[in-house]
Order: structure tokens, then C-alpha cells, then sequence
């Protein structure tokens, strides 16, 4: 369980200040499925950033199982992010003189885990191994940051617009891999869009509007990555 406890974070100082996050609260269950939704500036990926631990609130408290990670050290915090949470951005951040292999070893190592093939061969690229970046297909490309992420065994993953840089079909096609993965493993989602198709998707809906949340609510029925519009 994720729990955010009055939550601020603000940039800049003086007139030329912005307060981004106004006080949010919220709750994200193990195991779910949590899409927060918002325009441009709605403050949605700051939010994400501080609930994943890359960034600080100015006050307020972030939970998780009931330890603050709001009040870790750097060096904690850094331990905390290395073991418990794995990342997806839009930008796929693959090294570009690394193979597949290896740039998914990279995540693997940091878990000490050697079956990271596995997760390799299920985004569907057990076939390309041996390729570079370069080489790769822009959905190959995301799908490679998936099972790098993946590999570390995260307890959530953060994906911020994960499929922002994909055509339709490469997009439906990371989105099913990333809900398939995460039925077999059983990590919690907490994906920032602004796509109100992909909400379609979630277990949980947060809608975010100028720095407040604006709205929680939950979906009957979970729509796959094909049944939703694009």
C-alpha cells in the first residue's frame, strides 16, 4: 500500500515561484492498476516523480507499508528506489553501444537476478539479444526499457506517457506486453497519461486538474489494449 499524505512541492522562489502539487492525498493498493490522468501542467508527472521517490515534496509524507520515504537520506532514498521501484519514461534511455542483452542485464544485476532472459523472451525479443539499439524498431526500443525495468523485479512501476513517442498498433502492443507481465508477476502500475482511452484500462482512475485532484474513481470493467479507442 502507497499512501501520500498532504503532499506540496512548488519550483522556484518569489513571483517567479510555481506550486505544483497543492495538497494531494491519495492511496494506491498492492497489486493495482492506477493511472493518473491530466492535461499538459496538471501537475501529474511531478506527482509521479515524488511518489516514486526521484523527487522530494516540499511537506506532506509518501508511505509505503507505513515506512516514510518522504524522511529517507539520499542514500536511502537511493537503496529504496534501486529495490523497490522500476521506471518506464516515453524516451526509451537505452545505451546505445549495448545490446539488448545487456542493456537488461543492467537492471537485472541490481536485483541480483539471472533469469532476466525470461523477461526478455516474454516482450517478445528473444530473438534480438544480440541486437543494438540502432538496430531496433521504436516499439522494440520501449518494449527493451520494459524488460529492463521489469528485470530488477520492481514491487511498482512507474511509466510516465510509456507509449507518447508510439504509433497505434506498437502502443496497443506495449501496453498488452506491460498488462500481461504484470498479471504473471504481480507488481502494482501507477502509469501518468493524458490519453482518457488508456484510463479505460486501469483498476483506478486519478484526475488531476491544476495541482488538486480533482476526481478518484474506479472502473467496473478493465478494458485490454485493443478493446480501448486510441
Amino acid at each position: 500500500m502507497i499512501e501520500v499524505k498532504e503532499i506540496t512541492k512548488s519550483y522556484g522562489t518569489g513571483e517567479s515561484g510555481l506550486q505544483v502539487l497543492k495538497g494531494i492525498s491519495l492511496e494506491i493498493k498492492d497489486g493495482d492498476f492506477t493511472v493518473i490522468l491530466g492535461a499538459s501542467g496538471s501537475g501529474k508527472s511531478t506527482l509521479l516523480n515524488v511518489i516514486s521517490g526521484l523527487e522530494r515534496p516540499d511537506s506532506g509524507k509518501i508511505l509505503y507499508d507505513k515506512t516514510d520515504i518522504s524522511a529517507m537520506t539520499d542514500k536511502e532514498l537511493t537503496q529504496f528506489r534501486k529495490v523497490t521501484v522500476g521506471f518506464i519514461f516515453q524516451q526509451y534511455y537505452l545505451l546505445p553501444n549495448m545490446s539488448v542483452d545487456k542493456n537488461v542485464k543492467m537492471g537485472a544485476d541490481l536485483a541480483g537476478n539471472k533469469d532476466y532472459k525470461e523477461i526478455i523472451k516474454a516482450v517478445g525479443l528473444g530473438d534480438k539479444l544480440h541486437k543494438f539499439p540502432s538496430e531496433l524498431s521504436g516499439g522494440e526500443q520501449q518494449r527493451v526499457s520494459v524488460a529492463r525495468a521489469l528485470a530488477k523485479k520492481p514491487k511498482v512501476l512507474f511509466l510516465d506517457e510509456p507509449t507518447g513517442a508510439l504509433d497505434e498498433q506498437t502502443g496497443r502492443q506495449v501496453l498488452d506486453y506491460i498488462c500481461k507481465l504484470q498479471k504473471e508477476y504481480g507488481f502494482t502500475i501507477v502509469m501518468v497519461t493524458h490519453n482518457l482511452n488508456i484510463a479505460e484500462m486501469a483498476n483506478t482512475v486519478i484526475k488531476m486538474n491544476s495541482g488538486k485532484v480533482s476526481q478518484i474513481y474506479s472502473n467496473e470493467i478493465q478494458k485490454t489494449a485493443y478493446e480501448i479507442g486510441w
